[in-house]
This record gives structure tokens, C-alpha cells and sequence, in this order.
């Protein structure tokens, strides 16, 4: 009794170019370079964009945290000269109560006036100016604010 050898399946999918058999025929064989099927690789202008812009993102999440911190350490290293713009480098700011006299005036009517030392200034009628704390010098932007943890 003869029995009848059915070719063996073929692997059929979109996604590959060529069908693949599961044997090699020995009378057929293939280089090295033609054993793999090739892949199709179907990509859309959608999943370029999405992968550029997920690309883009995580080199702007890294790159501009590293510019920050390089242009922060830069001018720690710069000597700062520029005076201060409220006091212009004098360290101290008229004062607005008494507007620099030191002394403040009073109209209690009928006529009557009254003199007294300002409370604010304490009769000097300048205060020290509270952007350079005195110092007559610009601070840089972050040395400006004072940061507190209140936890």
C-alpha cells in the first residue's frame, strides 16, 4: 500500500514577502542571505510623526534642563558690576512716607500743624534699598529670591 506525501503547510501572512515553507528541499538550496523571509514594514506618515515628535521630545526634556544649568553655572562664575537699578548702586531708597525729609507734617485743623519724625525711616528719610539689601549691586535673577522650605 502506497501512501501519499502532501506537501508540507505553507506560513501565509500579509507581513511577510515571500511564503515561507516549514522544510528546505535539498535539491533547492538557498544562500544564507535568502533563508529569512523578509519582513514588510508598512509605516504610515502618522507613525513617523509620532515617533519624530517623541524623539524631539526627549531630546528638549534633556537639552534644555542641561542649557539652564551650564548658563546658571556661566554666570555664577562672572564677576557681577551692574549696579542696582531701584537705589542706582547706592545701596538706599528715599524713603516714600516723609519722601526723604525725615520728618513728616500733620494738618490737625484750624490751622494747626504738627512735625514729627517719620515712623518708617526713623527720621533718617532713606531706607536700605530691599532689592541689593545694601549693596549697591544688581542680583541676579534667582540670588533675588529667598527660598524657604516651610514643610
Amino acid at each position: 500500500m502506497r501512501v501519499s506525501v502532501s506537501s508540507p503547510p505553507r506560513l501565509q501572512s500579509p507581513f511577510i514577502h515571500s511564503p515561507v515553507s516549514y522544510t528546505q528541499s535539498p535539491s533547492r538550496l538557498r544562500s544564507p542571505a535568502t533563508c529569512y523571509p523578509r519582513i514588510k514594514a508598512e509605516v504610515d506618515t502618522n507613525t513617523v510623526i509620532a515617533i519624530s515628535v517623541g524623539v524631539a521630545s526627549v531630546a528638549l526634556g534633556i537639552g534644555i534642563p542641561v542649557f539652564y544649568e551650564t548658563q546658571i553655572d556661566n554666570a555664577a562664575k562672572r564677576e557681577n558690576t551692574q549696579p542696582c537699578f531701584p537705589c542706582n548702586g547706592t545701596g538706599a531708597q528715599k524713603c516714600r512716607l516723609c519722601v526723604g525729609s525725615g520728618n513728616v507734617t500733620v494738618e490737625l485743623g484750624g490751622g494747626e500743624k504738627e512735625v514729627s519724625n517719620c515712623i518708617n525711616c526713623d527720621g533718617a528719610g532713606s531706607l536700605t534699598c530691599t532689592t541689593c539689601q545694601g549693596s549697591g549691586l544688581q542680583p541676579r535673577y534667582l540670588d533675588r529670591r529667598e527660598f524657604k522650605d516651610d514643610d
